[in-house]
């Protein structure tokens, strides 16, 4: 009689899911490099951020098929304890382990394939997910520009001091602890640190993926560039200065690295008949992703031509990118709406060069916090 209320309590028992916590692997030296970070939220569901590019919403039993792929188990073992938690047959479970470990390496190792439509993924409307915390913490290292940059659009009078490196690590180790798996540095122009690489390679270090924007210009130095690449920055949003020569010999310099670089474009009223010229150019140099924006609300019609254009150049637009502030980026325009954009404060935050936390850059007047002085569960919660 034990034994049938024990297998009754067994069968029925509401299951226990996964425990809440943070989950990541990446890719060994001999294969090629990718990441994956896991979230598992409390109620079993999960997060998986693939390459810090492709988020997938998974429900609990992809959640544990995720978390068995993370950590390396024999599909033999993930079954198993997929069907003791579901209680489902372990074959299938087999069947079902095999199948999702199959689509998330073709979508690891195929150029733009689409989770959706290729891989039978739900699509989820982007931002419209609860989340425990950012996918994404964008950090302004500083509000510097190189000499002779126009400066009026950097905040350097409200934001008088710039944290030293090891308050950037304490930021750092609490954007991991919360399981924010990325982190872009930006600016003003984040190469005038001298501790960039050394940043990186803390954030390296803690496994999270480092992205960098800047307009570029000291990487055409090839030394200066290979130390930030052996620190361990994962990608490059290049800022082009399209009338400085200087912009597109450095990117030239860029390109055939290692490094997965995406060029912003600003287009100003002054220079929208150089627009096919420049993405043209862009074409020619191998440039593959590209970040298009205007300075002027005026230029909104022609923008859709520019980005058809780019489309035919084989040029893949990027979106939600932090930009620095500086004279190629209107950061005016691009924050001119009334309302905050779609995803700030919930799946990026924007860190000012004192540790203000921002939804998104240019919101100074929705301070949430700082991260020096205020828990992460405070400023995002």
């Amino acid at each position: 009689m034990t034994s049938v209320i024990n297998f009754i309590r067994e069968r029925f028992t509401r299951t226990q899911p996964l425990a809440a916590g943070n989950h990541t692997y990446k890719s060994p030296a001999d294969e090629p490099a990718y990441r994956l970070h896991l979230r598992t939220m409390p109620d079993g569901s999960g997060v998986l951020i693939v390459n810090a590019a492709t988020v997938l919403h998974l429900n609990p039993t992809a959640t544990e098929f995720a978390y068995h792929l993370i950590k390396g188990s024999q599909p033999e073992e993930a079954a198993k304890q997929v069907a003791s938690r579901y209680n489902i047959n372990r074959t299938s479970a087999l069947q079902d382990y095999g199948e999702f470990r199959d689509r998330i390496q073709a979508l690891i190792h195929t150029p733009d394939l689409d989770p959706v439509s290729d891989l039978d993924f739900e699509r989820v409307a982007p931002h419209s997910q609860a989340l425990t915390a950012p996918l994404r913490l964008d950090c302004a290292l500083t509000y510097r520009l190189p000499a002779g940059a126009d400066t009026s659009n950097a905040p350097t009078k409200r934001v008088d001091r710039e944290l030293r490196t090891d308050e950037w690590k304490l930021i750092i180790d609490k954007a991991w602890q919360a399981g924010i798996p990325h982190i872009t540095l930006t600016g003003g122009e984040p190469t005038l640190r001298p501790d960039l690489a050394e940043i990186i390679a803390y954030i390296e270090k803690t496994g999270q993926v480092c992205g960098l924007s800047s307009d570029g210009l000291k990487l055409e130095d090839k030394g200066y560039l290979d130390s930030l690449l052996q620190a361990g920055l994962d990608h490059l949003l290049f800022i082009l200065q399209p009338h400085n020569e200087g912009s597109w010999k450095a990117l030239g310099v860029i390109i055939p690295e290692d490094l997965f670089t995406t060029v912003h474009l600003t287009i100003h009223p002054n220079e929208a008949d150089q627009a096919q010229v420049y993405l043209e150019r862009l074409s020619r140099l191998g440039v593959t992703s590209l970040s298009l924006s205007t300075s002027d609300k005026s230029l909104k019609p022609q923008m859709e031509i520019f980005r058809n254009l780019a489309s035919r150049l084989g040029l893949d637009l990027r979106w939600d990118l932090p930009v620095p502030y500086s004279n190629e980026n209107s950061v005016a325009f691009e924050t001119m709406e009334d309302n905050v954009p779609t995803g700030a404060g919930k799946s990026w935050l924007y860190v000012e060069p004192d540790g203000d936390v921002l939804p998104a850059q240019g919101f100074a007047d929705q301070i949430l916090g700082n991260l020096l002085k205020n828990s992460f569960e405070e400023i995002y919660h």
